[in-house]
């Protein structure tokens, strides 16, 4: 047999490779655009929980781009508690291989590409489905995606004002100032949902909640916002999706009835949230399938579960921008 290498990046590599913004949001638009085209294939994340689903869970997700030849499976770690040990939530490794003939391609930390494919698939919905007047952003949460999901909007918004809310006091300051650092202008902490999501242009609900419970209630959302809740238990109210004109997610087979977990996970199983009143997959909307927002005076949802093809589609930005820069080290594997 041939002897076979692959191509290690570990998470000082990928720091040094400091994708800009725009090359994180051009890798995942792409991924999308197959996705509409139906050139890639997506199998549904499955869950591995250790202990109970409270405390922490690993999400398996895998996925093919025939566009760039690449299959990957990346397995992710979510543990709540991780900052008592001074750890990311969310720590991950992708791998990725040749479709072909299943050679192994790559290895990468994908703590870092797990935080901006989430913010760009967040960014990238708000191109297409939000207001693009939108000049007020409230968002709920602090963990590691946030951060991404705030600044690749502002990418495309240059906010006026920008209001984050977190359940740790500690943590909310934290991610404010680091957010008014890197964007270079003020970010408002404020003390309760209410207060960041009332009347927002774009509201984001990123929560870390150990079970459901409705605390971003309907009546807090302006006539024409474009909402995004995708934390792991539901945060929302039951009647959030009756003031949706367009009802949008990242991968239907993800979020069809027989899977635990999720925002609109009531909403599915109970068919407020289904095939028919589903408007459109987002990469068919990139792909210019669907249209996306097509006036001013829709109020819009985005549901997204993450999507193994942005993991992917930001590993394969990644090798060839190491490849360029000739960072990343090379293993031997047979």
């Amino acid at each position: 047999m041939q002897s076979i290498h692959l191509t290690y990046l570990n998470g000082p590599d990928i720091a040094r490779l400091a994708l800009t913004d725009q090359e994180i949001l051009d890798a995942v638009e792409k991924g999308l655009a197959a996705q509409g085209r139906g050139q890639t294939v997506i199998e549904p994340r499955v869950h591995l929980i250790p202990e109970s689903s409270d405390k922490g869970h690993f999400n398996v997700l895998r996925g093919v781009i025939h566009p760039l030849c690449l299959a990957g499976v990346k397995t992710v770690g979510d543990f709540v508690n991780n900052y008592k040990h001074d750890l990311p939530s969310e720590l991950a490794l992708l791998n990725l291989f040749d479709p072909q003939t299943g050679v192994p391609k790559a290895i990468l930390d994908a703590t870092s590409i797990t935080d901006m494919r989430t913010g760009a698939i967040t960014a990238l919905g708000a191109k297409y489905l939000a207001r693009k007047d939108s000049r007020v952003l409230g968002h709920i949460g602090a963990r590691g995606t946030s951060y991404w999901n705030v600044r690749l909007l502002d990418h495309f918004f240059n906010f006026e004002e920008i209001r984050v809310h977190s359940k740790r006091t500690e943590s909310r300051y934290a991610f404010a100032a680091r957010l008014s650092k890197d964007l270079r202008k003020p970010v408002r902490v404020v003390d309760n949902w209410e207060a960041c999501v009332r009347d927002a242009d774009i509201v984001v609900e990123a929560s870390r909640l150990p079970a459901p419970e409705p605390l971003l209630k309907t009546e807090w959302i302006k006539k024409g916002a474009f909402v995004v809740p995708y934390g792991t238990m539901s945060a929302v109210e039951f009647s959030l999706t009756d003031i949706m004109d367009k009802m949008i997610v990242d991968d239907w087979g993800q979020c069809r009835k027989g899977f635990p977990f999720g925002a609109l996970r009531a909403h599915v199983d109970s068919d407020k949230l289904s095939e028919e009143t589903l408007h459109a997959e987002l990469g068919q909307i990139v792909a210019g399938l669907k249209p996306g927002r097509e006036n001013d005076d829709e109020t819009i949802l985005f549901w997204h579960r993450g999507l193994s093809l942005s993991d992917i589609a930001l590993g394969h930005a990644l090798l060839e921008k190491a490849r360029k820069l000739d960072i990343g080290q090379t293993l031997r594997f047979a």
